[in-house]
């Protein structure tokens, strides 16, 4: 899968609601409504680069509400849950 960190600005009035949505689209995994200079960071997972278009172009910006986004396609997924599994194979518990 191929992740991408999605910042979005949405209208004050319409950031639940617009949340809802963006978490209810295919290939979103999460939404975090944040502090700071955007509103709303999403997570997206896709198995090919060309279906972000689908998930962020068409349908997120797309949402009522939703002003700007600003998308970043991760090169690699660092994890300590990740890792402590991996390192864990073979050991009992």
């Amino acid at each position: 899968m191929i992740s991408a960190i999605v910042l979005i600005k949405v209208e004050v009035a319409h950031i639940p609601e617009a949340a809802q949505a963006i978490a209810e689209i295919e290939g979103i995994t999460e939404v975090y409504s944040v502090t700071g200079n955007v509103d709303l960071i999403a997570v997206a997972r896709v198995a090919r680069h060309e279906d972000f278009a689908d998930v962020i172009a068409d349908r997120l910006n797309k949402v009522q509400g939703v002003q700007e986004t600003e998308t970043h396609i991760a090169f690699r997924t660092y994890s300590a849950q990740d890792l402590e599994a991996a390192f864990s194979i073979g050991l009992d518990e």
